[in-house]
């Protein structure tokens, strides 16, 4: 708990908080203990309103539905998978036997579940800013990635417009990756019904992809 602590930047007052954060509901059934699924309850709240008010003060022109898909995509399971994955929680995680044995530290459900139960560990122990700060600084970076900052989730656009006609299909294929894992660059191309309509370059391949995304809309705008 030590090295998760310093990870995290904080140190409990309440250590029973944390451990609690990190036990899965198999390790609470052999061992009679509480599981973090209550902590999940919380940590799911707080997290949706750090992201909220984040997004409303950051983008004041951004309309309601815009602004619920973006929260969508920083809250999501391999979002927050992606975050523990950094963090290594599976490290650290109480897991049934069961459970471990069969691959519970690497399983992403479990993970994005533990991030939440940890966000709710931060809040109760040293309040609201002590979460925020999590958030602030291992989920809200992710917005980079969301090609939000041109005026929305550009994948999420395309997608849209292409569902206005039947019968459209669109497809994401990842060309090329250059350079030193420190300093990657990926290539992706958009397909509509396997014709390529957009190709893009970004830092991951998420940013890629919606890059690609932003060359079609601009295409198919043109058109």
């Amino acid at each position: 708990m030590k090295e998760l602590q310093k990870k995290l930047n904080y140190s409990f007052n309440d250590k029973e908080l944390i451990v609690t954060a990190l036990t899965h509901s198999s390790y609470a059934n052999e061992h009679r203990c509480q599981s973090n699924e209550r902590l999940e309850f919380i940590g799911d709240s707080v997290l949706g309103m750090v992201v909220a008010m984040h997004l409303y003060r950051t983008f004041p022109n951004l309309p309601e539905g815009k602004m619920t898909r973006m929260r969508a995509e920083l809250v999501c399971e391999q979002s927050l998978w992606e975050v523990a994955d950094k963090l290594e929680f599976g490290k650290y995680l109480r897991l049934g036997k069961g459970e471990a044995l069969t691959g519970g530290r690497e399983r992403p459900s479990i993970l994005a579940d533990c991030v939440e139960a940890v966000i709710a560990a931060l809040y109760i122990d040293g309040g609201f800013e002590v979460a925020k700060k999590f958030v602030d600084d291992h989920i809200l970076p992710k917005l980079e990635n969301l090609g939000t900052t041109a005026g929305g989730d550009y994948k999420t656009r395309l997608q849209e417009l292409v569902q206005r006609f039947h019968g459209q299909s669109l497809s994401y294929e990842m060309l090329s990756e250059s350079g030193p894992d420190h300093m990657k660059v990926f290539c992706a191309a958009v397909y509509l019904n396997g014709e390529m309509i957009g190709q893009g370059q970004g830092r991951t391949k998420k940013e890629a992809e919606q890059n690609a995304a932003s060359k079609a809309l601009e295409e198919l705008k043109d058109e």
